[in-house]
C-alpha cells in the first residue's frame, strides 16, 4: 500500500507525487542519488547506486509517481511479461531504498531518471524525503564525457555549495556558472532548505560515449565508501572494469588516429599526476561539459 500526502499551496490542497509504502526509522541518514540522462555518461552513476543497493540489501520504501514529470513519447513505458506470463507496463521509475551499511550511517538510495517536466516540483519530492527523515547530507553521483584515457585511474571530482561540506569531505567549492541539469536544481533546493549536499562526478573517456563504464561506476562506489568510511564488495564490478579496459584497448588498437589520441591522453595524465594538476583539469572538463549540453 502506498500513501500519498497533500501539499497546500495558497490554501489549495495539492496531492504529492511522492508515494510512501513504509516509513523507516533512521538516524539522520545520508541520501545518495543518481539519475539516468545527460549526467550519467556510461551509465556509471546509476550503476554505482544499483551496486550499492544490491550489495547492501537495500529495502524500498517510497517512489515518485512519474505521471507529472515525463513526456512519455520521449521516455516510453515498457511492456514486460512476468515469469508467469502476466503482462505489465513498466513506467519511468524513481524509487527510494534504505540500507544500513556496516559501521556507517544509514543511507537512502535513489536511482532515477531525469524528468522532462516540473524540475522544481520533482526536486521538492526528493527534498521532502530528506526533510521528513531528517537526512544529514544529500550526495548526487554523476558522470561526464571528458578527455581522459581508459587505461588510467578514473578521476572523481567533488563539489559543494557549503564550505563546511567542502572542508569535511575534501571537495571543491562550486563556482560553476552556466546550464545545469536536475542535479543542479536539487542542490539549489537543498541549499535553500539548509540541507547539506555534495556532488561527485566521474570522468568517462569521450571516445567511447555509448559504452557502459563499470570502471567509472567502481570509482564512484569507492569514493562513496570512502566518505561513509565503510566497505562494500566490489569483486564483480572490478572484474567488469578490467574486462571493459581490455575491450576498449582492443577497439582503440584497430584505429591509428584513436590510438595516437589515447597515447596523448595517457601522457597528459601522467604529467598532470606528477604536477598534481588532475583535479583542476577535471574541474575544467566538468564546466565545459555542462556548458555544451
Amino acid at each position: 500500500m502506498r500513501v500519498r500526502f497533500a501539499r497546500f499551496v495558497d490554501s489549495v490542497p495539492q496531492v504529492s507525487s511522492l508515494r510512501w509504502s513504509s516509513r523507516p526509522e533512521l538516524n539522520q541518514p545520508i541520501i545518495i542519488a543518481a539519475f539516468e540522462g545527460w549526467n550519467d555518461a556510461g551509465e556509471s552513476a546509476t550503476e554505482a547506486v544499483r551496486h550499492l543497493r544490491d550489495a547492501w540489501g537495500a529495502v524500498p520504501f517510497a517512489d515518485i509517481d512519474p505521471e507529472e514529470y515525463y513526456d512519455f513519447t520521449s521516455v516510453r513505458p515498457m511492456i514486460h511479461l512476468d515469469d508467469d506470463g502476466t503482462r505489465r507496463i513498466l513506467w519511468p521509475e524513481n524509487e527510494f531504498y534504505w540500507a544500513q551499511p556496516p559501521g556507517a550511517p544509514a543511507v537512502i538510495l535513489l536511482r532515477g531518471i531525469e524528468p522532462q517536466l516540473k524540475w522544481r516540483t520533482f526536486c521538492n519530492d526528493i527534498v521532502e524525503v530528506a526533510t521528513q527523515l531528517q537526512a544529514r547530507l544529500v550526495i548526487t553521483l554523476g558522470a561526464l564525457l571528458a578527455d581522459v584515457a581508459h587505461t588510467r585511474p578514473t578521476s572523481v571530482f567533488g563539489t559543494a555549495y557549503d564550505l563546511k561540506v567542502t572542508s569535511a569531505l575534501h571537495l571543491e567549492e562550486s563556482r560553476y556558472e552556466g546550464p545545469t541539469g536536475v542535479v543542479g536544481v536539487l542542490h539549489e533546493d537543498c541549499y535553500e532548505r539548509n540541507i547539506h549536499s555534495a556532488s561527485l562526478w566521474a570522468a568517462v573517456p569521450s571516445y567511447v560515449p555509448a559504452a557502459p563504464s563499470p570502471k567509472a561506476a567502481l570509482a564512484l562506489v569507492e569514493r562513496v565508501c570512502g566518505i561513509l568510511r565503510t566497505e562494500v564488495p566490489t569483486v564483480d564490478l572490478a572484474a567488469a572494469a578490467a574486462a571493459y579496459e581490455i575491450q576498449i584497448s582492443e577497439l582503440v588498437d584497430e584505429d591509428e588516429d584513436t590510438a595516437a589520441y589515447v597515447s596523448h591522453l595517457e601522457e597528459t595524465y601522467d604529467r598532470d599526476a606528477i604536477a598534481e594538476d588532475t583535479a583542476d583539469e577535471l574541474v575544467s572538463e566538468v564546466e565545459k561539459f555542462l556548458r555544451e549540453q
